[in-house]
This record gives C-alpha cells, structure tokens and sequence, in this order.
C-alpha cells in the first residue's frame, strides 16, 4: 500500500473544508469503524484491555492492521496540530506546558509509526521494499516534527535528512508529484530553518545539507535505498542541485562585487549564466531565424532570470521573518543582489521584445516579411510589400508600437529598483535608452501617418524622434560596451554606438522625404504658375466642351484680386431710420456762407413766427371748456 499517498490524501481532503480539530474528530471515527472490523474494539461499558503491538503476522494475514496504526499516528498529529493552531493566536507566545503537550503528541505518533515501519521490514510482514522504506520516511517525518518543536536542531536535521532522501529515492520511481510537493512545501522549509538554527550557512544547497546530515548511520536503510537509486546518496536530488557544482559565490553590480550566501542564489544565478551562453550560441549559429523563433529562444533566460528573481525575494523575506534589521550587511548584499538579477531580467525581456519588432529595432521598414512563417528573401519581402494593403501595414507598426511601449515600461520599473535612483551615470543612460526608444516609437506613428495621408503630422513626429536621438546619442556613445566588436552578443538593453547611428541617418533621410511629401502637397504640380491664354473652366461653365476638359486649367489658382458683380443691396427695414442731407439743405447752407449779414434778419424772423404760434395756442387752450365739481363732475 502507498502510505504516504494514503496520508497526504487523508490530509487534503479533510482539511479542504475544516480544521485540525474537525480532522481528529474524523480520523476518531474512521479508528473506531478499523477496530470494528478487526474484531478489536472494546465494547460499551466493556473492560478496557491494553492495545497489544501490531505483529508481522497478522499485517500479512490482514492490511486493515496497517490503516490502524496509521490513523492511530495520524491523530496525536492532528491534536498536536490544533494544539499548535489554538496557541499561535497567544501574543505572549506559547507556554512551555502547552509546547510540552504537543511535543508529547508528536511523539506518541512518531513511536507508533516506527513501530510500523519494524513491523514492515520484518520478512513474515511480505511487504515490499518500497512499502518499507515509505513507512521509515513517514516515521522520520513525525520524529522531525517532533524534535523541530522541542528545538532539538541537530537531531531534527538528522531525521529530516533521512526523510528527504527516501523520498527523493522514491520521487525517481513513482509518476505521481505527492513526494516532491511533500519536499518542496513541508521537509525543504523545515531544514533550511533548523539548518539556521544550527549554524550552518546558507551557502550549501538543500541537498548536501541533507545528505551530510544522512550520516550513512543504518546499514541496512542505505542498503535498501541504493537498491532503489544509488544517485541520491552520491548526489541528493538531481534536479535540486542541478547547476550547484560550480556556482557563483559572488556577484558583481556597478563596480560592487557582493557574495551570495544563498544557496538557491547561487544556483539560480549559475543557471543564469548557463541559459545566457546558450542563447548566444543558438542565435549565432542560426541567423536566419524568423523574429518569432528568435523571441521564442529568450524563453529559457528569461524562466532562469525569474528563479534568481524569486530566490532573492525569498531569502530576504526570511532574514525580515527573522527581525534583521535593513543596515546589516546580510540585509544590504541582498539588496543589491536584488537589483542585479532584476536588472538582468527587465534587460532580457527589453531584448525578446527588441527582436520581435524586427531588423534594427524596427528602424527600417519590413512590412511583409514579419508576417509570414517563414523567412522571405529580399526580392520576395518586396514583392509583398508593394501588394501590402496600406490598413495591414498601419496594423504592423501598432503592433510595433505596443512592444516599443513595453520597453518604456521596463525601462520605468529598473528605474525603481534599489539604489538605482543613486547612481547617476546609470540613471543617464537609462534615460538616453528611454529616448532612444521613444525616437523609434515615434517614428513607427509617424510612418503610419505617412501611410494614411497625413503628412504634416508625420513631419512633426519624426522631427520630435530626430531631436530625441540626437538627445540620445552622447550618453550612448560615451558609455558604450564591448557590443561593437565582431562577436555576435544577443540582443538585450544595452544599445551602441552602431544603433544610434544607424537611427539618426533613417531619421535624418525620413526628415527630408517628410518635408518634400509637405511641399508636394502644398504646392502640387497641377498648381504651378503656367501663362495660359485661356480662361480656366471655372469661367467657362456656360460653354460645353467640345474639345474636352483641361484638367491642368480648372480654376485659378493661386486666386487674384479680381472685381466681382454683385446685386445691389437695399436695407429696407433701415431705410425709414436713416436720414440723408437734402438738397435744399444743401442750398441753405451755401447761402448763409455766401451772405452772412442776412442771419440775424432771419434770426428775427424766425423768433416772430415762434411769438404767433404761442398766442395761437394759448387762445385755443382758452376755448376749451373747463370741468366743474368734484373730480370733474358736476353741472
């Protein structure tokens, strides 16, 4: 039977939905349904009698003997762990009584399973030699957990080496993943920590420390695991220490050289160097490969880049847990291993998306062949983008765009990390990078406007790219690396001497044709001064064209000042507001100029006429008749 398989499928299920407490209770009832079969359970109000040990004997007449030891092992673990679980909420900490009892629980189980694991390697038992060494793991297991909790450390990295090994040897053999998630989420945190505890650096791996605190001390246990893979113990576990022989022990960043005190650093950072060889080597040797293939082979750098990510973050979380503060040395040689697995990181995905936007980080116009599945040669690349309908070319250069925005992004988040705000000879050629690329995304929109038939925004734009690179290229050239050379380096975010002059020559040859298409468009030939004795068409509308139609000769263009008839205007609704001069006042006027001694004769005269009309009105208000009474009424 699968012992382990049984125990860890017990675990999850019950476990799902509940706690340890609820998983007690279960395994109480699942005991009581095995001793109901095995004929063993004490009746109601029956003499309890003393459980008599599990014999080899009847383990092979009857396996239900084997499912009652492990339940039996398997609740004093789950009253120790609800035990654990009730008094982990305790702001004081736990007691020492409360730790006592569930080291006491622990190792009730422990003996039990041990006396099942003797009982199983007895030959009258006819278990098989993994059955065997599965019962001796389970019982190291409960051994360690025991030990871990009563802080034994030596003891409990001996008992955790011997788990770890027979489940490595059985991880080889079985096709099912319990066995390596049981070490990679219980036995492997577990060791590292009493590894801790015990003084023993960080530098060695998981595996040598499990296997230096093997000891070879049972014979008969070494004997049993080198039947079943004889490479664990000369080894440990091939894909643990995959990349540890030969490791870094230090890392340079800036000038700084740091050690890496991290195992899982080193090997990380070990694999790093390996895939970045390997990738240099494939593209090189295959330099015809499509940008997808090409992209596709960043895959392996960027997964190694992501371990040594995760590996620091995990090693600096746990010297947190532990209470370091940020100025130890520890603290600090982490932080700047941190900056530098992520700066090469971001650089290896700045570079996938530099190759996946094409030939010269996209400066030069390759629409067509990037589509295709294969690589086209030059004359078929033509082919295709002269019958390349414009809506597909302005498709390609948004795609184009996207990649260039993700670089931007990158570029932002390195300038995030650690210690990088610091340094300003890093933080300028950041900054150039940043100009670099939004020079070509700029040029990529600009291109796109071209194709649409917006050629004054396609001007602006790639002025604003020129002036970007030309920004760009000191800092880039001052500080440029050894990518020069004739070695072939993948791409990444280091950009040269080489790509910034490249880029400036394309900007400053699309400037040109910019300003030419803006000129054309502007001034178009139809358009020219040409001396032409005929009348354009647009004043020939009347007339049919018998000859036909001078397109060059439409309208005239650019317009003269030329008289236009037009229909008088009258404003009858302000005709009755406007006063005109008359003539006969025009008469008066030039007869008081001509005589002036006749003004105050006219003067008198107009004065006397004024006299007579207010006698006049004056007689006429008299006549009137005047009202009597009250309010004016009355007789």
């Amino acid at each position: 039977m699968d012992i382990t398989k049984f125990v860890v499928a017990s675990r999850e299920k019950a476990l799902l939905y509940g706690e340890y407490a609820s998983y007690r209770s279960l395994l109480s009832g699942k005991l009581l349904n095995c001793r109901k079969k095995l004929n063993i359970a004490t009746k109601s109000r029956g003499k309890y009698h003393p459980k008599a040990a599990v014999t080899p004997e009847q383990i092979a007449e009857n396996h239900e003997y084997i499912y009652l030891q492990l339940l039996t092992a398997e609740r004093a673990w789950a009253h120790a762990m609800a035990m654990k679980a009730i008094h982990s909420a305790d702001t004081k900490g736990m007691t020492s009584k409360a730790r006592s009892h569930i080291v006491s629980r622990l190792e009730k189980g422990a003996r039990i399973a041990e006396k099942l694991a003797q009982a199983l390697a007895s030959d009258a038992s006819g278990a098989s030699p993994i059955d065997i060494l599965d019962a001796r793991a389970y019982a190291a297991l409960l051994k360690g957990a025991a030990l871990f909790e009563r802080q034994s450390w030596e003891p409990c990295l001996k008992n955790y080496a011997v788990c770890r090994i027979i489940y490595s040897a059985l991880a080889t053999s079985a096709k099912g993943d319990i066995f390596k998630d049981l070490l990679s989420e219980t036995i492997d945190p577990s060791i590292r920590y009493a590894a801790y505890q015990a003084k023993i650096p960080r530098t060695l791996p998981i595996a040598t420390i499990a296997r230096k605190s093997f000891g070879h001390a049972d014979p008969e246990l070494v004997d049993r695991i080198r039947g079943l893979n004889p490479a664990v113990l000369e080894h440990g576990d091939p894909d643990a220490t995959k990349g540890a022989e030969g490791a870094p022990t230090s890392l340079t960043w800036r000038g700084r050289e740091v050690k890496i005190e991290d195992a899982a650093i080193a090997v990380a950072w070990a694999a790093v160097g390996t895939s970045r060889g390997q990738l240099a080597e494939k593209l090189a040797s295959a330099a015809s490969l499509h940008p997808k293939d090409m992209a596709a082979a960043y895959d392996a750098i960027l997964t190694a880049t992501q371990d040594a990510v995760d590996a620091t973050k995990q090693a600096i979380d746990e010297l947190k847990a532990e209470g370091v503060s940020p100025s130890d040395a520890r603290m600090q040689s982490l932080q700047i291993t941190r900056t530098a697995v992520n700066y090469e990181m971001i650089s290896w995905r700045i570079g996938r998306n530099r190759v996946l936007v094409g030939e010269k980080d996209g400066a030069k116009p390759d629409f067509g062949a990037a589509s295709r599945g294969k690589k086209q040669t030059d004359e078929s690349a033509t082919e295709i983008s002269q019958v390349e309908t414009p809506g597909r070319q302005i498709a390609r250069l948004k795609e184009k765009v996207v990649l260039y925005d993700g670089i931007l992004q990158n570029l932002e988040s390195i300038k995030e990390l650690p210690g990088v705000a610091n340094d300003q000879d890093l933080s300028g050629r950041l900054q150039a990078t940043s100009q670099y690329f939004t020079a070509l995304k700029c040029l990529a929109i600009a291109r796109s406007h071209a194709i649409a038939g917006n050629a004054v925004n396609s001007l602006s734009l790639i002025k604003h790219a020129l002036d970007q690179s030309k920004t760009a290229s000191p800092a880039l050239s001052s500080s440029d690396d050894d990518n020069d050379n004739d070695e072939f380096t993948p791409r990444s975010i280091q950009v040269t001497k080489r790509d910034t002059a490249l880029l400036n020559d394309i900007l400053t040859g699309e400037l040109q044709r910019a300003r030419a298409l803006v000129e054309i468009f502007n001034n178009p030939a139809a358009t020219t001064t040409t001396t032409t004795t005929a009348k354009p068409l647009s004043a020939r509308l009347s007339e049919y064209p018998a000859g036909g139609v001078d397109l060059a000769n439409i309208v005239v263009y650019p317009p003269r000042l030329e008289p236009f008839p037009v229909k008088p205007l009258f404003l009858d609704v302000a005709w009755n507001y406007i006063e005109y001069p008359d003539k006969r006042d025009r008469q008066l006027q030039q007869q008081q100029q001509a005589q002036p001694q006749a003004q105050p004769q006219a003067q008198a005269g107009a004065a006397g006429e004024a006299a007579a009309g207010a006698a006049h009105q004056e007689k006429a208000e008299a006549a009137r008749p005047q009202k009597k009474g009250w309010f004016g009424f009355g007789r």
